[in-house]
This record gives C-alpha cells, sequence and structure tokens, in this order.
C-alpha cells in the first residue's frame, strides 16, 4: 500500500465545501439571534441551544441512514442508481434553497431592520403595533429555525456520504478519514475566520446586510444546483461557457471551496436561467418586504399609540393602589 492511497485531495475537497456551508449556515443563524433586540436573553439561549441540537441530531441521522445504505449495498455489491441520487439531490437543494432564502428575509427583520409584516400592505391593515412576539409566535420562529438548521445539515452529511459510497464499494476507503479530516479542518478554519470578521463588526446595518447578502447567494446557489440535478436526468441543456483551466474547476481546492457561493466552471443554459431568476426573485421580495416595513411604519408612526388605550386603566389602578398606601399611612 502506498503512502498516496492514505490521501485523496477529491475526498477533501468534498468535505471541505460541505462542511464550509454547513458552518456558514449555523454561525448565521448564532450571530443572528445574538443580535436581535426582539428576543430576551432566555429565548435567544433557546433559539441557540436549539440550533446546536438540530445539527447535531441531523448529522447522527445522516451517518446512521446512509451508513446503513452503503452497508446494504455492499451486500447487494450494487451502487446507486445515479438518476435516484440526482432526483433526490434535486428535491434536497430545492428545500433548502427555499429556506435561505427565508432566512435572508428574517435576518434584517430579527436585527430590526425589516418590520413583521407581510410583503402586501394590504395585509397589514389590521395588525397591531405590538414590537415584541407572542409565545406561539416565538415557538413557530423556534420550529422554523430547528427544521432549517437541521435540513440543510442533513443535506450536507448526506451529500458527503453518498459521495463516499463508490470508495466504500471498491475497497478504496482507507483514504477517506484523513482527507475528510483535511477537509473538515479547511471548514471550520474558514468558517472561524468567517465568524471573527462577522462578530467583530460593529454596524448592525452592515452586519444584516452581509449576512442577508449571504444567505441569499447560499440560496441562489442552492436553486441553480438543484435544477442542474433535475437536469442531469432529463438531459442537460446547452453548454453556454466552460473554464477549462485545471487551476479554476469547481471540482478541486481552491475554486471548489466558492462552490456553495454559486462558483462553477460550468454553465448550461438552464443554470444561468435558473440562477437570474431566483436572483431576481430574491430581490424582489427584499424589496417588498422594506416596502411593507416603510409603509407599516409611517402608519405605525402617524397613528394613535395602541398603548394609549390601556394605559389610562393601568394608570387608574396603579392610582388607586397608592391611594391606598397613602390611606393607610394617614393618622
Amino acid at each position: 500500500m502506498t503512502e498516496a492511497s492514505y490521501f485523496n485531495v477529491v475526498i477533501t475537497t468534498i468535505f471541505a465545501r460541505e462542511f464550509l456551508e454547513g458552518a456558514v449556515i449555523i454561525l448565521n443563524y448564532r450571530i443572528a439571534i445574538k443580535n436581535t433586540e426582539q428576543w430576551n436573553s432566555t429565548i435567544q439561549q433557546r433559539a441557540l441551544r436549539e440550533v446546536t441540537k438540530s445539527a447535531v441530531f441531523a448529522a447522527l441521522a445522516a451517518l446512521l441512514i446512509v451508513g446503513a445504505v452503503a452497508v446494504i449495498l455492499n451486500i447487494l455489491s450494487k451502487h446507486l442508481n445515479e438518476h435516484v441520487v440526482s432526483i433526490l439531490m434535486g428535491i434536497s437543494g430545492l428545500v433548502a434553497a427555499i429556506c435561505m432564502l427565508q432566512l435572508s428575509l428574517k435576518i434584517p427583520q430579527w436585527l430590526g431592520f425589516y418590520d413583521k409584516v407581510s410583503i402586501f400592505p394590504c395585509n397589514n391593515n389590521n395588525r397591531t403595533m405590538q414590537e415584541q412576539e407572542t409565545p406561539q409566535e416565538v415557538s413557530a420562529i423556534i420550529r422554523e429555525i430547528r427544521f432549517t438548521v437541521a435540513w440543510n445539515i442533513w443535506r450536507e452529511i448526506v451529500e458527503c456520504l453518498l459521495f463516499l459510497i463508490p470508495f466504500f464499494l471498491t475497497g478504496t476507503a482507507i483514504a477517506v478519514p484523513l482527507s475528510a479530516l483535511a477537509g473538515i479542518l479547511i471548514a471550520l478554519l474558514l468558517g472561524g475566520l468567517m465568524y471573527i470578521a462577522l462578530q467583530s463588526m460593529r454596524s448592525k446595518f452592515y452586519l444584516s446586510l452581509f449576512m442577508s447578502l449571504l444567505t441569499g447567494i447560499f440560496s441562489v446557489a442552492l436553486f441553480t444546483g438543484s435544477m442542474h440535478d433535475f437536469e442531469k436526468v432529463s438531459g442537460e441543456t446547452q453548454t453556454v461557457f466552460i473554464l477549462r483551466s485545471p487551476a479554476l474547476s469547481s471540482d478541486s481546492l481552491p475554486m471548489a471551496l466558492f462552490e456553495p457561493f454559486g462558483y462553477s466552471s460550468q454553465y448550461t443554459i438552464l443554470m444561468l436561467l435558473s440562477m437570474f431568476s431566483w436572483l431576481l426573485l430574491a430581490s424582489l421580495l427584499h424589496l417588498l418586504k422594506y416596502r411593507a416595513t416603510r409603509i407599516y411604519r409611517e402608519r405605525r408612526d402617524s397613528a394613535p399609540d395602541e398603548m394609549s388605550v390601556s394605559d389610562p386603566k393601568d394608570t387608574s389602578e396603579e392610582t388607586s393602589e397608592q391611594d391606598i398606601v397613602i390611606l393607610n399611612n394617614e393618622p
């Protein structure tokens, strides 16, 4: 057995790419939760725990399920059908793209730049002016966080393990441990540097802008990749351009690390159409959210304070209690 057989740069590439994507998703959630002004520290801690628990649970579930599939395939000496894998990855990527687009819209809301309003102003006419979420709304947000984190971590781990199945079936899995460790360390290093950079941002505006753009780009890349997965099954459209330089290949380091952000060394017509159409949709949703927030805030600032309706009652009750204390203290 030669020394080269203990390391495979392709395995390192896939692990670095997928784990970097997972790390960025988790750190975006954690930073957004820590910086939100709408939740108290108790709710923030609860949300942070859900992020960690969901990521761990999804990773363990993916390991168990894909490990079982690998064992079964090894016993049957069969490979997974490529079309089945492409369809599954396409569906998974499409759901993840929707989740990331929702997160891109949620982050500015959590940081106070968007209000909790519908993108259609007519739906906000009967909305109350409360700033804090109700317990039911907080629970709904927690469930959304739980699903989005679990789904994305699940798909990243599954993609890695599905990629490794051929290595196990051909008896070349000896290269997996060292190669996977190297890829994970690269992803953690880059993710850690990004976390430090985000934490050092003093302005919440720029923090919100950067994180919203980052998750939006993730969403566009996921949607484009999912459409390409479906395209592999039905037949690929015409290739628009290919970057033939090995140094620019999206299948090898270092450029593979930019694939989660939408980079590809080869684009087909469907990939370009998917990318620009999803980018247009994301931009339109942000524009509508900003417009709805502006209209809502103008209406809120010009309307009487809703709390004033309950203030007289509250004030009278407080006054009555004060009067009782005074009367009791009188000689």
